[in-house]
C-alpha cells in the first residue's frame, strides 16, 4: 500500500459574472463566490471584459485575455488576492 495519497487537482466547469463578484462552479458541485476587488483588474474591468473569460489547463485557471489577468482555481480556494502595483513618483 502507497503511503502517497492520489493527487487530483480541482477543477472548475462554469464561471458566472454578476455585479458584485463572479461565481465558479467546481466539477465537485462546489460553488465560489469571489469578490472582484480581491482582483485589481477585475474591479477596474468593463462589464464587456468580465465576460470574456475562458477556462485554461483543462478548467484548473480561468483566464481573462484582454484584462491580462489568470487565477488558478487552487489559488481561489486558498484565498490569494492580488495587488495592484503602486505608481512610482519620480
Amino acid at each position: 500500500m502507497s503511503s502517497l495519497a492520489e493527487y487530483k487537482p480541482i477543477k472548475a466547469t462554469q464561471v458566472r459574472i454578476a455585479a458584485e463578484r463572479f461565481y465558479v462552479l467546481l466539477e465537485d458541485g462546489r460553488e465560489l463566490g469571489i469578490p472582484y476587488d480581491w482582483y485589481w483588474r477585475l474591479a477596474e474591468a468593463t462589464p464587456e471584459e468580465l465576460n470574456n473569460w475562458r477556462l485554461i489547463a483543462g478548467g484548473q485557471g480561468i483566464s481573462w485575455e484582454d484584462l491580462d489577468e489568470d487565477l488558478s482555481v487552487l489559488g481561489l480556494l486558498e484565498g490569494r488576492r492580488s495587488v495592484k502595483p503602486s505608481t512610482l513618483l519620480l
